[in-house]
């Protein structure tokens, strides 16, 4: 736990050529990636581990970060994904009996550059008023660079608009959970940078959880004979994941029952024809509120999304990709982004938040029951349709 007694230099620089000077905490070196904010004022560990983060330099809203340390229960993936961090005031102590190393050694064994000791306030107001950004940290050695070197460094990267970052997160070979309880049958999950909290209760639900690859074909996904399909979160840009909608098209014109979250919503949306969009700063933190449109209920839910759909918030709308009827299911009251949808002529409907709210309060848990009730109401219609198929058959050959 080296890192906080030091005083080696960090800065973090903006592409508009913004500074802010502090002190180097995790690993040393220089990072790059988009600049966005997290308001959840606990959960960090969850944050840090969910791959919906990769690219991203993240900084906490709140001031005090690291008292609780960090454990091999809480991880959301297997591995921290940030590009980089930022924090006010790292806790020189951990003092939770949970706790198995300090923040600070998690970073530098993952080998994650961040700045500690600067004005978060002032970021977050700046990223606000200006929007998500480009940022280098800088520490260490690093931080000695040139200051206009650095702003060219800065600008020299990547923009998330356009990139595509699925293979990034994803598993390289399918992955099998059990499902606990009453069996439902076979779940394919399409892995974009699922977090394990969402395979634990889709697990729970009674669905065998077949983790995939990202790059998984819809002949693949057919071969474990699904009941259902799921997309999971995940980074980057929805206009750059052709074939991801593709196969989601090749689900939903057989019928399989389909949810979807975050980056899953957002190409349900793309697959049923709509456009998606970059917000100016995006939602992220485990304190946003969404109406649920039919049940008239406000939920406090977890976000982490730089996108959204594109789509009337008020009444139903054709599909422009010829699927039926949709409507905007939730809406976020902040702004009013659309935070759902669902198909009124299939069985499909999605979200743009985290059900799963680890960490984060536990609001729209209901959406895993609502999803089990369609698959059930699905398999039932199914089991129906064979009846009346074999009725039928058996009917004309008694008249043969």
């Amino acid at each position: 736990m080296t890192s906080l007694f030091t005083t080696d230099p960090a800065v973090l620089v903006l592409e508009d050529g913004t500074r802010h000077v502090g002190r180097a905490y995790g690993a040393r070196g220089t990072t790059l990636g988009e600049v966005v904010f997290a308001t959840g004022m606990t959960g960090y560990q969850e944050t840090l581990t969910d791959p919906s983060y990769a690219g991203q330099i993240v900084l906490q809203t709140a001031p005090h970060i690291g008292n609780t340390g960090m454990n091999q229960e809480d991880p959301e993936s297997r591995r921290i994904w940030v590009s980089g961090y930022i924090v006010r005031d790292p806790s020189r102590v951990v003092s939770n009996w949970r706790a198995e190393e300090s923040l600070d050694e998690a970073l530098e064994r993952d080998g994650i550059v961040g700045i500690s000791g600067i004005d978060t306030r002032a970021v977050t107001r700046h990223i606000r008023s200006a929007g998500s950004m480009r940022g280098g940290i800088f520490s260490g050695d690093s931080a000695s660079i040139e200051p206009d070197e650095q702003l060219r460094i800065v600008r020299d990267a990547p923009q998330m608009a356009g990139l595509n970052l699925s293979a990034e997160v994803s598993v390289p070979v399918a992955q099998v959970t059990p499902a606990e309880g009453e069996r439902i049958g076979n779940l394919a999950v399409l892995d974009l940078g699922v977090k394990q909290a969402t395979v634990d209760n889709l697990a729970a639900r009674g669905f065998e959880v077949h983790v995939l690859p990202q790059s998984v074909t819809i002949d693949e996904l057919r071969a474990i004979d699904p009941v259902a399909v799921f997309y999971s979160n995940g980074p980057g840009d929805p206009a750059a994941s052709d074939a991801h909608v593709e196969l989601l098209r090749g689900v939903l014109d057989e019928r399989l029952p389909f949810f979807g979250i975050c980056f899953g919503n957002q190409l349900l949306g793309r697959a049923l024809g709509l456009g998606t969009y970059k917000l100016p700063f995006g939602h992220r933190g485990i304190n946003q509120p969404v109406l649920d449109k039919s049940t008239g209920r406000v939920e406090i839910t977890a976000h982490n999304h730089g996108f959204a759909v594109d789509a009337p918030v008020e009444g139903e709308f054709e599909s422009p990709a010829g699927y039926g009827r949709i409507e905007v299911s939730h809406v976020g009251l902040n702004d009013r982004v659309v935070e759902g949808l669902r198909a009124l002529d299939l069985p499909a409907f999605s979200v743009q938040y985290h059900p799963e709210a680890a960490a984060g309060p536990h609001d729209a848990n209901y959406l895993f029951d609502r999803f089990r009730d369609m698959v059930l109401a699905s398999l039932a219609g199914r089991e129906n349709r064979d009846q009346v198929e074999q009725g039928d058959t058996a009917t004309t050959g008694e008249n043969d």
